[in-house]
């Protein structure tokens, strides 16, 4: 199969098993085609500590085992782990144009904070020159720490992020109106054009800013210390297990539009699952095929970044005029800026998702060295 196989393929999976799902319920189908959304139809199920804490301790001991793994190896990372490729990079200054994002970001935010009249106009648009400026920041960021960054050294495919970001993310959207796990402030009084233009230029910037995140993330070897060495998976047939992981996928998938209260963090690792199983069953690299050899600092950088991200993403949102709020089931308590503090775990499985999605569309492989993204 080839790589467009595998993208349509996927997206024809992604589409249409929730909504098999729904139609063995019997409800109706309009309402999750509702554009732009306006009612509320999942009942989500009250707060649970048994949940809550048996969630927290499988998070908890994935986290430590890894920050415990780079811990104990940082005393051994020197400049010699960086790859012969990147041996030739040095540290610049803080580009000129760095300055001009920090000055830029720092005035988004404050009129996103505030509620001058003067500016209210722009006041609930603010999410996207927030997240420009972030990118150009990180981006910066990595120059100054390698004398390379990907918007000045890979911009066709830095620029080619956008489009695919918009799609990426409208498809997440898709998937939330399954479990109805987030909502957005005011849509309701928004027509299909105007919240179509107005949530699409947002959406654009989500994979350049946790790709770009990714690139800074690697100029910091202690980051990733000793994961380069880490545990291997061994997988007696990689064809058998593709299968097994493809058919749970599915049933994932399937299962969201039955049971959301209990299946709704597979709208993070349903499509990731997807997409490896199809690259699998026909011997693409994957995601995963470096953690199989015992290198996993791509997935552990790739987590990272998306949760750093998210940090900022929930951050600028909290005190925004156009914002999103939050409706977990079982585990919705705890909450830092508008997300309940476990819901920051989905971002460690979303960022593998970017980088599967960006390496699947774009033909850019990711691997845990510090130049990624190579012409």
């Amino acid at each position: 199969m080839s790589r467009a196989g595998i993208i349509c393929l996927s997206l024809i999976l992604v589409l249409g098993l929730p909504l098999c799902g729904v139609l063995l319920t019997g409800e109706p189908i309009g309402r999750y085609l509702d554009f732009p959304p306006r009612t509320s139809y999942v009942q989500h199920e009250p707060f649970s500590w048994t949940i809550f804490t048996l969630l927290a301790i499988l998070i908890i001991a994935f986290l430590g085992l890894i920050l415990f793994r780079t811990v104990v190896s940082r005393h051994v990372v020197l400049e010699k782990r960086f790859t012969s490729d990147a041996s030739r990079f040095t540290p610049s200054l803080f580009p000129w144009w760095g300055w001009l994002g920090i000055g830029w970001t720092a005035f988004w935010w404050v009129i996103a904070w505030t509620r001058m009249p003067w500016v209210a106009m722009v006041q609930g648009h603010t999410f996207t020159p927030l997240w420009l400026g972030a990118i150009v920041i990180v981006n910066a960021c990595t120059y100054a720490r390698i004398s390379r960054c990907m918007m000045l050294h890979c911009p066709r495919y830095f620029l080619s992020l956008f489009p695919l970001s918009a799609a990426f993310w409208w498809l997440f959207e898709y998937l939330n109106r399954f479990v109805q796990n987030w909502y957005y402030v005011g849509v309701a009084e928004l027509s299909s054009i105007e919240y179509l233009l107005r949530a699409t230029v947002p959406f654009s910037t989500v994979l350049p800013a946790v790709i770009g995140t990714a690139e800074w993330l690697t100029s910091y070897p202690s980051l990733t210390a000793g994961l380069d060495r880490f545990k291997p998976f061994y997988v007696p047939s990689a064809k058998l297990a593709s299968w097994v992981v493809l058919l749970l996928s599915c049933a994932g998938l399937f299962g969201i539009g039955l049971w959301p209260n209990y299946l709704f963090p597979l709208v993070w690792v349903g499509p990731l699952l997807l997409v490896i199983a199809l690259q699998g069953l026909v011997e693409r690299p994957t995601i995963l095929s470096p953690p199989a050899q015992g290198d996993w600092r791509g997935i552990w950088v790739s987590a990272l970044a998306a949760l750093i991200c998210g940090i900022f993403w929930e951050l600028w949102n909290w005190n925004s005029l156009a914002h999103w709020e939050y409706a977990l089931p079982f585990v919705h308590r705890f909450q830092l800026f508008e997300m309940p503090l476990l819901g920051y775990a989905g971002y460690l499985p979303f960022g593998l998702e970017c980088v599967a999605v960006a390496d699947l569309c774009l033909s850019r492989q990711f691997s845990g060295g510090v130049e990624y993204y190579r012409s």
